[in-house]
């Protein structure tokens, strides 16, 4: 009977040790992803007001990081989390753009910050990238705090092909203009990226099912432009034809 009471105890607190730890370590993992893809700057001027910009790239080991912390914290089955991942993923356009998410805090002066599209780019390597969206609020004047999520391009648009294939540096820049704090003084956020930082190694079925929608909508997308290259081939077969008739009753006079 001892054994048996024994062999139980045991188990129980295996039991509650790992219910204890897995969040903790879910936690860690969150925390340290946080600490590698988040970047802050703040400002001050001698007046006491300040800007703070924190930036956040939205990568594969960040969002792996974050829904395990929600799943442990919300009790998610798989298929739950799944299903939370992939609507996440698709509510930050993560098949189609490079998402970062900035957090301001303005006390001092009203920032101004529209067209806020223009007071931001992305250098991807040596190439220069325009936002292709942004949370409008940026465009409203600011006082206190505001966050939302600023996207850029992720694939060439002519070839579709992923604009980070290789190790390379991301580059984040911010003008001086978005705030008056900084008195014209850029903000700069530098991030090292490998090719399965930015999606490459999001595990689970949200990940297939989110290419499969980039897939498809990459397909719709040359159907259309076969569709207008044929009815070009089209025109000039017609063209052709009509100018070799031409020229065969102009040498048959």
């Amino acid at each position: 009977m001892k054994y048996i009471l024994r062999a139980i105890s045991v188990i129980l607190f295996v039991v509650m040790t790992s219910v204890i730890s897995a969040p903790a370590q879910a936690a860690a993992k969150y925390d340290a992803a946080l600490s590698r893809w988040s970047k802050t700057e703040t400002a001050k001027d001698n007046l006491g007001a300040s800007f703070t910009l924190k930036a956040t790239l939205y990568t594969a080991e960040y969002i792996e990081a974050l829904m395990q912390s929600e799943a442990e914290k919300n009790l998610w089955t798989t298929s739950e989390l799944e299903d939370y991942k992939y609507n996440f993923l698709k509510g930050i356009n993560m098949d189609e753009n490079i998402a970062i998410h900035l957090e301001m805090e303005e006390l001092g002066p009203t920032a101004h910050m529209a067209p806020f599209n223009e007071m931001v780019s992305l250098w991807i390597g040596r190439t220069k990238y325009d936002s292709t969206d942004y949370d409008p609020r940026f465009n409203m004047p600011l006082q206190g705090k505001r966050d939302g999520i600023v996207y850029f391009p992720r694939y060439n648009e002519k070839t579709g092909a992923p604009l980070l294939n290789r190790s390379t540096t991301l580059r984040l820049v911010v003008k001086g203009a978005v705030s008056p704090v900084l008195n014209n003084r850029e903000l700069r956020f530098i991030w090292d990226v490998q090719a399965e930082d930015a999606a490459g190694s999001i595990s689970g079925t949200a990940a297939d099912r989110l290419e499969v929608d980039r897939l498809i909508r990459r397909m719709e997308k040359l159907n259309a432009e076969k569709s207008d290259l044929e009815a070009q081939l089209e025109a000039k077969n017609k063209e052709l034809e009509e100018v070799g008739a031409r020229i065969e009753e102009l040498q048959n006079k």
